[in-house]
């Protein structure tokens, strides 16, 4: 099971939040601690991270011992990640929709890549061709998603398809734990240390420190017992 934790850009322009994040991250359970590069990044926007802001996010990662992966999502960003020689990366469902030459470009890369399903209408029709290092995550692109958002959508039985996980912008963790019964190895879940904070839409469905560990230790159990063929 892979569990990635999307801190995106819920450190709210706060860099040095980034630090207590990624420890919690760790800390909950998480196997990758997530950032975006190249939305809302333009000069005094909320997530502008340039090259030295990068470098100090993999030099945390590296301290708490959790894997650091960015969704990328512009020409600079694709430029500035491959400085780092990253052995995996993100494509966001919105790249795909505004720059599939952006996104064939990152899979080129071939390192381990996943992209989400997000803001693709069919689902069932991959965007790519088959790719040893290409993964693909399920998502429904409304923030938040709602049960009814869901239903008649969710797939019944996840790693067919190379649809390999579920990328969740639910508000709780229960479509978590439902993908993780139906086969998903890979959840991403937005993260958060408060939820109640207004500052971006990404909060109020994110998970905290305590539901995002919950998240792993039931998913893990439901992981093992599928395996276990039970």
């Amino acid at each position: 099971m892979i569990f990635i934790a999307e801190i995106g850009m819920n450190y709210n322009g706060n860099f040095s939040l980034c630090y207590e994040l990624i420890k919690q991250a760790k800390y909950s359970g998480a196997s990758i601690a997530k950032f975006q590069l190249g939305w809302r990044d333009k000069p005094g926007e909320i997530n502008q991270l340039d090259e030295n802001k990068v470098k100090q996010l993999y030099d945390w990662a590296e301290y708490f011992d959790i894997d650091l992966m960015f969704s990328i999502i512009s020409e600079d960003a694709f430029n500035l990640i491959k400085k780092f020689k990253p052995n995996r990366i993100k494509i966001a469902s919105r790249t795909i929709k505004d720059n599939i030459t952006l996104a064939k470009k990152i899979i080129d890369l071939n390192i381990e890549t996943y992209t989400s399903l997000g803001m693709l209408e069919d689902k069932n029709k991959l965007p790519f061709e088959k790719r040893a290092n290409l993964n693909y995550l399920w998502c429904e692109s409304k923030y938040p998603t709602d049960n009814m958002d869901l239903a008649n959508k969710f797939p019944k039985e996840f790693n067919k398809n190379h649809i390999v996980g579920y990328s969740d912008h639910s508000i709780g963790i229960e479509i978590c734990l439902l993908a993780i019964s139906r086969g998903a190895e890979v959840i991403e879940k937005h993260f958060t240390l408060d939820k109640s904070n207004t500052t971006i839409r990404d909060h109020a469905l994110s998970a905290t420190p305590d539901e995002f560990l919950q998240l792993t230790k039931i998913g893990l159990e439901i992981n093992k017992k599928l395996k276990l063929n039970i």
